[in-house]
């Protein structure tokens, strides 16, 4: 908790708002907590090397419903330690850049005994920060290069595909509006920041607005782990996920919009949700489950900017969506859709805060609760408050709405409230209303 204040505290610190660098190749010490390191962080910056330490806190507390109403507060929160190396400047390596980064994550989440039920879990989270092990890991350390006048772009080394593939920003507090969605509902085969496994990304610029990629994941349940963080070894290798992506990113009457639509693909045997080896239910004859031979998926990502704000075309309200479909056989969570829209500058005396708002919903594949239905029945307990008694699941609905008082360039906070329809899906779990704050800052 005691990060937590020192970032907040900074709000003290803090000057007026200003505009955020528009060229990220420019240096702009206004978007550092630390400056310029008394000129030195430019010099480095000139020279290719650009040193970030960012810090994200997310708090969360339930006001009211959930699994268990008792009201508390929890706090989670992680460090972003890395370098981006321009490797032009550095060694004359045109094209070239590499990156390599470091995270750590630690505090509690609110979701897990609060807000749903311990014997379900909740497929969202409150606190998006939190997760994927509470430790040390290796992010990034990639290899970039560009070919044939930056058509061709190579990528290479450790990352995760969120990075490349099914993106979408995390400015919200709530898991179901941040990041790659794909990760949060197959997240056995597909690992969401902070979490790298070995990769490839091969990337092609038709144009200034269209290109199609390709790449190839490692796909190791054992980077998962955490004491594996900085594991750069292949033990443990199950298969290979392979999406594939095209992306539109068109300019309407000078506002921006971005389209992906994409498709993955694993190698990995998965366990079916209902059938056993034989074909039967597993859930009656208790033998060890169907094996298939992969699983995939696909998902489909639209952003648009439809005003300005007086001309401003850095103000203005902007819509999105996201969709995503699983493998029925395979995936527990079979399909997932969001929409939700976001206004930057609304007020003329605040021109960097912003406003969103986001509703989504998570659906559980019909054979998975059905199987949770007859284990029931097979053990004859039907009293939801019976600890023997598996919750069934079905479909959870989050919504979020927060405002961003763009503070400083390097420091921005956002007060939101979440509402949580079904936590974990499961009807019986009184419907939660929650408070958060996420603190995001660059130093």
């Amino acid at each position: 908790m005691a990060r937590g204040l020192f970032v907040l505290g900074a709000l003290g610190l803090a000057a007026s708002a200003s505009a955020a660098p528009a060229d990220p190749t420019v240096f702009d010490a206004s978007q550092y907590g630390l400056g310029d390191w008394g000129g030195a962080r430019k010099d480095l910056f000139d020279k290719g090397y650009d040193f970030t330490l960012e810090y994200v806190g997310e708090a969360a507390s339930n006001l009211n419903g959930g699994y268990n109403d008792d009201r508390t507060a929890r706090y989670s929160d992680q460090f972003a330690l890395g370098v981006k190396m321009d490797l032009d400047k550095i060694l004359g390596w045109h094209g070239a850049d590499f990156r390599f980064t470091v995270t750590e994550r630690s505090g509690r989440n609110i979701g897990n005994d609060r807000i749903s039920d311990p014997r379900a879990g909740m497929f969202s989270s409150p606190q998006e920060v939190w997760g994927r092990g509470q430790t040390w890991r290796l992010t990034q350390m990639w290899y970039r290069q560009r070919f044939i006048d930056d058509k061709l772009d190579i990528k290479f080394g450790r990352f995760g595909p969120g990075e490349d593939f099914n993106s979408f920003p995390c400015d919200f507090q709530n898991l179901a509006f941040c990041g790659s969605q794909v990760g949060n509902w197959v997240g056995g085969i597909w690992y969401n920041w902070p979490v790298s496994q070995w990769a490839a990304r091969v990337k092609w610029n038709f144009n200034s607005e269209f290109y199609a990629q390709v790449g190839a994941f490692n796909q190791n349940p054992s980077n998962l782990e955490t004491g594996n963080g900085f594991k750069l070894n292949g033990s443990g290798t199950k298969g290979t996920i392979f999406p594939v992506e095209v992306v539109w990113s068109p300019n309407v009457n000078g506002l921006a919009g971005e389209y992906r639509l994409g498709y993955y693909y694993s190698t990995a045997k998965a366990d079916d949700v209902r059938d056993d080896i034989n074909g039967d239910q597993q859930a009656v004859t208790g033998q060890p489950f169907k094996s298939h031979g992969s699983k995939h998926g696909w998902w489909v990502v639209a952003q648009q900017q439809l005003t300005s704000h007086n001309g401003d075309a850095s103000r203005g309200l902007s819509v999105f969506a996201n969709a995503t479909v699983h493998d029925k056989a395979t995936n527990f969570i079979d399909n997932y859709q969001q929409v939700g829209l976001v206004y930057k500058g609304l007020f003329d005396g605040r021109p960097k805060d912003d406003i969103g708002v986001g509703i989504a919903r998570i659906h559980v594949n019909d054979d998975a609760r059905k199987r949770a239905e007859l284990i029931n029945t097979l053990s004859g307990i039907n009293d939801y408050d019976n600890p023997a008694f598996v919750p069934v699941q079905d479909t959870e609905y989050d919504a979020e709405i927060y405002y961003g008082f763009h503070v400083t360039n390097w420091l921005t906070v956002r007060p939101n409230l979440q509402y949580i329809k079904h936590p974990g899906g499961v009807d019986e779990v009184e419907n939660a209303l929650v408070a958060g704050l996420k603190v995001q800052s660059k130093f």
